[in-house]
């Protein structure tokens, strides 16, 4: 196997592996990610979920994410990123699943972390420069908008979901 980095870049790089796969060559464009810790963030019934912009997409409903940093373990990335994303923090955490959302073309890992009890932090200001606004919706109606499609982000629908065949 032979790797060449066409670009390396803040948050991906991008390679292409000569490979040997049943004697046969082939080439693979895989995009190199260190992952990313999501939280689904419960207050009573409601769901913390934050309002980005994401080019090319426009403003998205999402729960908060955030990539994993250099020698940080995904649980403490999804503590520091629903703190950062939300102003909340987590009294209990614990791991709900993980997923890799685009097998064959990247390397990405969603680590995905349940969180039953909050705690507002107070005076904390929102870096409005990532966050347009967080927003507490209802389980019952966030399941009604994956259905009707206003909800599309990858990672909210496979928590959402998860969560309601296994709860």
């Amino acid at each position: 196997m032979q790797k060449k980095t066409l670009y390396d870049g803040k948050v991906l790089s991008l390679s292409i592996y000569d490979l040997n796969i049943k004697r046969e060559k082939i080439k693979r464009e895989i995009i190199e990610h260190k992952g990313i810790a999501a939280i689904l963030a419960f207050e009573g019934n409601n769901i913390l979920l934050v309002k980005q912009y994401r080019y090319p997409f426009g403003e998205i409903l999402e729960i908060p994410a955030g990539i994993i940093e250099s020698n940080e373990s995904p649980k403490s990335c999804a503590k520091r990123e629903l703190i950062e994303e939300t102003g909340y923090e987590a009294i209990t955490m614990s791991k709900l699943f993980k997923y890799n959302p685009s097998v064959g073309h990247s390397t990405e890992t969603v680590h995905c972390f349940i969180v039953n009890n909050i705690k507002k932090i107070p005076n904390f200001k929102i870096n409005e420069k990532e966050i347009n606004s967080v927003i507490k919706v209802n389980y019952k109606k966030l399941l009604k908008m994956i259905k009707d499609e206003k909800i599309t982000d990858s990672k909210t629908i496979c928590a959402i979901l998860y969560y309601s065949m296994f709860k």
